[in-house]
C-alpha cells in the first residue's frame, strides 16, 4: 500500500452535513496540520434539517472549512469544485441511506447513489488531465447491506455478494463495480468501506436507536423486528471515523499487470465491531441508559411499551463484520462497547432535545 500524506491536503468530503460526514470533517480540522476541507452536502429533508445544521454550525468556526450546499448529482457543481479547489483526496460519503425508504421513494437513490457517485468518479478521472498529479485516494461508503441474505457470517469482503435484497444495497454494490472499473481504467486508487450499523450522538433520526429513543419519550409503542430475533453488528461513530482516518492515509499500490495494463488499485473493507448483538439485548441497554441519563423515568413501564413483530422487505436478520483485512492492513479494530456507546448517545440526546 502506498502512504498518502494528509498534511498540508485538500480533501473533499461529500455528505458533510450527514452524520459520518461531519465527524470526520471535525477530526480531520482538529488533528491534521494544515489541511483544507471541502464539504459538499444537499442538506435534504430526509430527516430533520435541523439536526444537519447544528452539525454545520460546529465546522462553520474553522477557517479552513468551505462548505457548499449542493448535490453530487449536480455533475456542474462537482466539476467545478474539483476545478476551482483540486482535491487530493476524496471521501464520498453523500448517499440518499435507508433500507425501508428505497421502497417508497427510489428515485432518490438512484439520483445521489448512482449519478451522484458516477459525477464523482469522472471528477477523480478528470483530475490526472493534462498531467496533473490529481486525486491521490478516493475513499468511499459502502455498507454492510450488500450482503443480502448472505447465509455465512461473519461477512467477509471475499464473499460473493450478488445478491441484495434492497435497492439501496444494489445501488452500494454498483458504487464498487463503478469503482473497480474507474480504478482498472484509469489507475485511480479507491478504497470502498463496508458500515455495519453505525450509532451514536447526533446521529441520524431514522436509524432503530434514535426512533426507539423519540417513541418511548412519546409514550409511543416501539415495534421490534423479526420478533427480537435481528442481530445488528453497531459500531460506534468515532471508530468508524478513526478507521476511515487511517484508510484514507493508506492507498492500493498501482502497479502494471503481465498485459502491460494497470493493475486496479482497489480495495474494499468492513468497518464494524465484530461483535454482533441481539436486537432485544440492544434495546434493553438503550432504555437502561435513557434511564440513567435521565431522559426516561426511573420507573418507565417498558413492557407496555414494545410490540414484538415479522420481518420488513428489504431487512435482513444479521449483519456480522469480519474486520481481519483492517486489522492486518491498518491495525484497528473498532471497540467501543454498545453500552458505552449508547450511554454517550443518551446523554447528548438528553442536552439536545431536553
Amino acid at each position: 500500500m502506498s502512504k498518502v500524506e494528509l498534511t498540508g491536503k485538500t480533501i473533499l468530503v461529500t455528505g458533510a452535513a450527514g452524520f459520518i460526514g461531519s465527524n470526520l470533517v471535525k477530526r480531520l480540522l482538529n488533528d491534521v496540520e494544515d489541511v483544507t476541507v471541502i464539504g459538499i452536502d444537499n442538506m435534504n429533508d430526509y430527516y430533520d434539517v435541523k439536526l444537519k445544521e447544528a452539525r454545520l454550525e460546529e465546522l462553520d468556526s474553522k477557517p479552513s472549512f468551505t462548505f457548499v450546499k449542493g448535490s453530487i448529482a449536480d455533475k456542474a457543481i462537482i466539476t467545478e469544485i474539483f476545478e476551482t479547489y483540486k482535491p487530493q483526496v476524496v471521501v464520498n460519503l453523500a448517499a440518499q441511506a435507508g433500507v425501508r425508504y428505497s421502497i417508497t421513494n427510489p428515485d432518490a437513490y438512484i439520483e445521489s447513489n448512482i449519478l451522484g457517485f458516477y459525477n464523482i468518479l469522472e471528477a477523480c478521472r478528470h483530475s490526472y488531465d493534462n498531467g496533473a498529479a490529481g486525486v491521490e485516494h478516493l475513499v468511499y461508503a459502502s455498507s454492510s447491506s450488500v450482503y443480502g441474505s448472505n447465509k455465512k457470517v461473519p461477512y467477509s469482503t471475499e464473499d460473493k455478494v450478488d445478491n441484495p435484497v434492497s435497492l439501496y444495497a444494489a445501488t452500494k454494490k454498483s458504487n464498487e463495480l463503478l469503482a473497480h472499473a474507474y480504478s482498472k481504467l484509469y489507475n485511480i486508487p479507491s478504497t470502498g468501506l463496508r458500515f455495519f450499523t453505525v450509532y451514536g450522538p447526533a446521529g441520524r433520526p431514522d436509524m432503530a436507536y434514535f426512533g426507539f429513543t423519540d417513541k418511548l419519550r412519546q409514550g409511543k409503542t416501539i415495534q421490534i423486528f423479526n420478533y427480537g430475533n435481528c442481530k445488528r453488528d453497531f459500531t460506534y461513530i468515532d471508530d468508524i471515523v478513526e478507521g476511515v482516518v487511517r484508510v484514507m492515509g493508506k492507498a492500493p499500490d498501482k502497479a502494471v499487470g503481465e498485459d502491460g495494463l494497470p493493475l486496479p488499485p482497489y480495495a474494499v473493507y468492513n468497518i464494524g465491531n465484530n461483535q454482533p448483538e441481539n436486537l432485544l439485548d440492544f434495546v434493553t441497554i438503550l432504555q437502561e441508559e435513557l434511564i440513567r441519563a435521565g431522559v426516561l423515568p426511573e420507573d418507565y413501564d417498558f413492557e407496555a411499551h414494545k410490540e414484538l413483530v415479522p420481518m420488513q422487505p428489504g431487512d435482513v436478520p444479521v449483519t456480522y463484520a469480519d474486520t481481519g483485512a483492517l486489522e492486518r492492513d491498518f491495525g484497528f479494530k473498532p471497540g467501543t462497547s454498545l453500552r458505552e456507546g449508547l450511554r454517550r448517545f443518551a446523554q447528548w440526546y438528553k442536552g439536545y432535545y431536553l
